[in-house]
């Protein structure tokens, strides 16, 4: 069984260290597929043509199952992998950093590039706006037109979101609920209605929404 919750950015974040005249920008942007991750090295590439070095580390899928990282020619380990190790060390995923380098003049030895690398990733974690996923069961609660609107506005009152409502011969409400406390929206129902809303079991799937969007 997969996690039922991770955590990422909730926007872009940047960095830069300087050691020795050489100067290190770090781009933290969140990716949720290596193609994306691979767009936002190229962007960087585009952005800064001057620069020498355009490093790049990424972790994806909701249990950080993904992970990649390049040297772009700095020599090997002392630029993608220590980036790598500062993302799965801060426990976020659906991210991707790319470090740009500007060569200063002065050789920096391997130990110095590898503490400039990790160094500007750190950086830009720490100024980085983390958000929480979490897995959610979307579900079509049938319920009739008398109650609807009611059952409508107790559940968005209960912090339970109603992303749509479809009108026929009855209502069907669609409902989200953490995976983890989908088993007490029957009894939640049975309470706002009487037990007269049902749960349509056929329409049930699983997707991922920001933490706080989808709590009974």
């Amino acid at each position: 069984m997969g996690p039922t919750s991770y955590r990422t950015v909730a926007a872009a974040a940047e960095a830069t260290v300087e050691d020795r005249r050489s100067v290190f920008t770090c781009w933290l942007r969140r990716a949720q597929d290596e193609d994306r991750a691979r767009a936002v090295v190229e962007e960087a590439r585009r952005t800064f043509r001057d620069a020498r070095h355009h490093c790049s580390a990424f972790v994806l899928g909701p249990a950080g199952a993904t992970v990649r990282s390049n040297d772009d020619g700095e020599p090997a380990g002392t630029a993608g992998a220590p980036m790598l190790e500062v993302l799965t060390g801060s426990g976020l995923t659906e991210v991707v950093a790319v470090v740009t380098r500007w060569f200063g003049g002065t050789l920096l030895g391997g130990g110095g590039l590898v503490r400039a690398y990790s160094g500007a990733v750190r950086e830009a974690v720490a100024q980085a706006r983390v958000l929480t996923r979490v897995q959610v069961e979307e579900v079509d609660v049938v319920v009739g037109h008398d109650l609807a609107g009611r059952l409508e506005h107790d559940l968005r009152t209960r912090g339970v979101p109603v992303p749509s409502v479809g009108y026929a011969e009855q209502v069907r409400l669609r409902v989200q609920v953490p995976v983890d406390r989908a088993d007490e929206l029957p009894g939640l129902l049975a309470g706002l209605t009487g037990g007269a809303a049902v749960v349509d079991e056929d329409s049930r799937v699983r997707s991922w929404a920001d933490e706080g969007s989808a709590t009974p």
